[in-house]
């Protein structure tokens, strides 16, 4: 099973910071996603993209995790040469992580 078949992704950047909510579609199912999306497995994602630290933040009452990436956006997207510097495109990119069925 892949993260994006309980839950969706909401993520926005501001400078060098992308942001990625991920928030499941079924409030129950979030014990689950709090305990397998770790720090270290959205580096294990994203990996080569992040040159600075992850902080996860849990918000049991929407049913989220939300991740801070820093310096997730090669300086940010008027000093990137990336063709899409924005960090909106790493939501999805998250959303392909394989989790072990219950």
């Amino acid at each position: 099973m892949r993260l994006r078949d309980i839950a969706h992704a909401r993520a926005g950047d501001k400078g060098d910071i992308s942001n990625i909510s991920v928030i499941a579609f079924d409030p129950a199912n979030f014990p689950y996603l709090e305990r397998l999306v770790t720090e270290d497995r959205v580096r294990a994602i994203l990996g080569p993209l992040i040159r600075g630290g992850i902080e996860r933040h849990a918000l049991p009452g929407l049913g989220a995790l939300n991740f801070v990436l820093h310096g997730a956006l090669g300086g940010g997207v008027t000093r990137s040469l990336a063709l899409d510097a924005h960090g909106k495109c790493l939501g999805p990119a998250l959303l392909d992580m394989e989790l072990p069925d219950r």
